[in-house]
């Protein structure tokens, strides 16, 4: 995919980024609330990794996994709003073709991991919520390779995605009506029969992101019904506070994805697509700490009081 085949392969070796043509004042504007929404995913996430390590009543499965979703909103970011910055300067419009392929790679690999860890965390409250005596089987080693194995499989299934992208020509032009490398616009700027590319990709795309989904409603549609069967109105929601947060990060990850992927008014407008991109890029990974720390009483108890900058032990890593 690398090196002298990619460039044996396309006539085009140089790609043009547009990102959101406007005026001047307009761009200054992108530019500061970029950077604003960055800063503000980066330290969100990053506290939220630092209150977990930092207070040892914290050290369990859900906020293990937590870290390692704050984590990956961290890169995900990342991978994609600096390069945007740069477009929206003047001063890096242009990628050139293995770059591309790369930051897509990573795009992609975040968004899968992304779905498999929400698909792990949601068996997590479900086996916590629906079989609490068999809750101790979720050690620092099961959570460790649950983890592990997301990220595995979040990393090696888009490589067959770049891997067959790869093989496409690109003979011009070369303008991608986006802020970053995305797998339809770079498609569209094909010169070839695109058609088996994009089976494969859809095929692939849809294991990544249905299983899990299908994964996380069986999980809550049994921890409903576990929930009501509560008697008391207070168990039920200390119960449904547990997951919560969890729920409203999955329903608003999937939601942007179903309206970007399946409506036909997102897949035909390239500004749309820009937009649903940016929630689902940037607006997501800003708001996911905010979300955990309004909604768990935990978090909200350890962000108030001082934090424990001693040496400490814990089950999980």
């Amino acid at each position: 995919m690398a090196g002298t085949e990619i460039r044996n392969q396309t006539s085009v070796q140089e790609f043009i980024l547009l990102g959101f043509p406007g005026t001047w004042y307009f761009q200054m504007f992108l530019i500061v609330v970029f950077s604003v929404m960055y800063v503000l995913t980066i330290v969100g996430n990053m506290s939220i990794i630092a209150l977990v390590r930092t207070h040892p009543c914290l050290h369990t499965p859900m906020y293990f996994f937590l870290c390692n979703l704050s984590f990956l909103e961290i890169w995900y970011t990342t991978a994609c709003v600096p390069k945007a910055i740069g477009i929206m300067l003047g001063t890096s419009q242009t990628i050139s073709f293995t770059v591309c392929l790369l930051q897509l790679f990573f795009l992609l690999s975040m968004g899968s991991t992304e779905c498999f860890l929400l698909a792990v965390m949601a068996y997590d409250r479900y086996l916590a919520i629906c079989h609490p005596l068999r809750y101790t089987v979720m050690t620092g080693r099961v959570c460790t390779q649950l983890a592990a194995g997301s990220w595995a499989c979040g990393f090696l299934i888009p490589m067959i995605t770049v891997f067959v992208m790869s093989y496409l020509t690109f003979c011009g032009p070369n303008e991608i009506n986006h802020f970053f490398c995305d797998f339809k616009p770079l498609v569209k700027l094909s010169c070839t029969d695109s058609y088996s590319v994009e089976t494969t990709v859809c095929i692939f795309s849809s294991a990544v992101t249905l299983v899990p989904f299908l994964l996380i409603l069986v999980s809550y549609t049994h921890i409903l019904r576990a929930i009501l069967k509560i008697p008391s109105t207070t168990g039920r929601k200390k119960a449904f506070s547990t997951c919560s947060s969890h729920l409203i990060v999955v329903t608003t990850f999937y939601g942007t994805l179903i309206v970007m992927y399946v409506a036909p008014s997102a897949n035909d407008s390239p500004a749309l697509n820009k937009v649903f991109s940016l929630l689902y890029t940037t607006v997501t990974p800003m708001f996911n700490p905010i979300i955990y720390s309004l909604r768990n009483q935990e978090v909200r108890e350890r962000l108030n009081a001082p934090l424990a900058f001693f040496p400490h032990t814990s089950s999980l890593p």
